[in-house]
């Protein structure tokens, strides 16, 4: 039996806050939004991201025409040509050659590769995890790399969302859609563990990056990840 899935976007708000707190905890992530690194870091991030996105994105064009998650296919989201952008900025033509996945990131892709091709809603789960971050003080995140790291629009365009409309009435809609799509109760469940498992395997390549630029693995509590549902 299928049921209306109502207040599904605040279950995962709060599903998921833990692991949203120990990735926002990430040396990796506070050394980068604190102008501790340096513009080879930021470039690293981008680099890594882009392998998760184009992974994302791929498999999403599976699931057009879905009744549960063609809706979430939308393509004024997609980033992928977005980060392409910023790496030919960042590293030139040759860009390619720079982005070698970490073996984080390679269990990430892994992951979306074998899960998000056969299950909504896991499918709907990274999508919900990834795309809603971006937008939840996405613009507050681009000013602030560009203001540390000498960056042009161009080196920052993955935050640029100009084909959405207004944030706010955007991500009012996206949690609508959550609510309002036909889920069993199982996938209700499903959904919020594949959430917390992207947090655990986004967290996993900020662990990876720290290691590849030499931070140490130190506590903080610098809060500069936006929250999903914000």
């Amino acid at each position: 039996m299928r049921v209306v899935g109502a207040g599904l976007s605040d279950r995962l708000r709060s599903a998921t806050q833990a692991e949203h707190e120990r990735a926002e905890e990430a040396p990796f992530v506070v050394a980068l939004m604190s102008g501790r690194l340096d513009r080879d870091g930021y470039a690293r991030l981008v680099g890594q991201i882009w392998h998760v996105y184009s992974e994302l994105e791929r498999t999403a064009g599976g699931w057009r025409g879905h009744p549960v998650a063609g809706p979430f296919v939308i393509d004024e989201l997609h980033r992928t040509a977005a980060l392409e952008a910023d790496l030919r900025w960042l590293y030139g033509p040759k860009w390619t050659d720079r982005v070698t996945p970490l073996a984080a990131t390679e269990r990430y892709v892994e992951r979306l590769r074998t899960i998000c091709t056969t299950s909504t809603s896991a499918f709907v789960a990274h999508h919900y995890t990834r795309y809603l971050g971006d937008l939840s003080g996405g613009q507050i995140i681009r000013r602030r790399l560009a203001d540390l790291y000498g960056l042009t629009a161009d080196g920052v365009t993955f935050y640029v969302f100009d084909g959405i409309g207004k944030v706010k009435p955007f991500k009012d809609g996206y949690r609508r859609l959550l609510n309002e799509a036909a889920w069993s109760p199982a996938e209700h469940d499903e959904l919020v563990a594949e959430a917390n498992e992207a947090f655990r395997l986004n967290r996993a390549v900020f662990e990876n990056l720290a290691e590849a630029v030499g931070l140490a693995d130190r506590p903080t509590s610098l809060d500069i990840t936006p929250r999903t549902d914000a």
